[in-house]
C-alpha cells in the first residue's frame, strides 16, 4: 500500500515554502491501484507453493533467517535486493520468508507435544 502523501499545492513561485510550478493531480486508473488479494487467489498460491516448493534462492534466504542475528538478517535482505532487483521488492520477499520460517517453527513446536 501506499504511503499517503502529505505534500502541501506548489504556489507556483520558484522559491519559499510550497515553491514549483502548479500542477493538477491526475487520477490514477483503477488498473494500477493495489488491491487486496482475493481468498481465491491466496488459496491458489497456496496450493502452487505447497507443491512447487522453494526456489534455490529462496532456501538461501531461509537459511539465512534461520540464523536469526541482524547481521544475517541483513544480508538476507541483501541477497534478496541482488535476485529480484529493487529494494522494496527485497523488503518483500524477506517478510514473506520470515513469516514461512516462523510457521515452519511453529509446526515443529506443536508436533513435538
Amino acid at each position: 500500500m501506499g504511503k499517503k502523501s502529505t505534500i502541501k499545492p506548489a504556489t507556483g513561485i520558484a522559491v519559499g515554502f510550497n515553491s514549483g510550478h502548479v500542477v493538477t493531480k491526475r487520477n490514477l486508473k483503477q488498473s494500477i491501484k493495489k488491491k487486496p488479494k482475493s481468498q481465491k487467489k491466496e488459496l491458489i498460491n497456496d496450493v502452487v507453493r505447497e507443491i512447487t516448493g522453494f526456489s534455490p534462492y529462496e532456501k538461501r534466504l531461509i537459511e539465512l533467517i534461520k540464523i536469526g542475528t541482524s547481521a544475517a538478517t541483513k544480508r538476507s535482505l541483501k541477497y534478496a535486493k541482488k535476485k529480484l532487483g529493487t529494494h522494496k521488492r527485497g523488503k518483500a520477499k524477506r517478510e514473506e520468508i520470515q513469516k514461512i520460517v516462523i510457521m515452519q517453527r511453529r509446526k515443529a513446536a506443536t508436533e513435538k507435544h
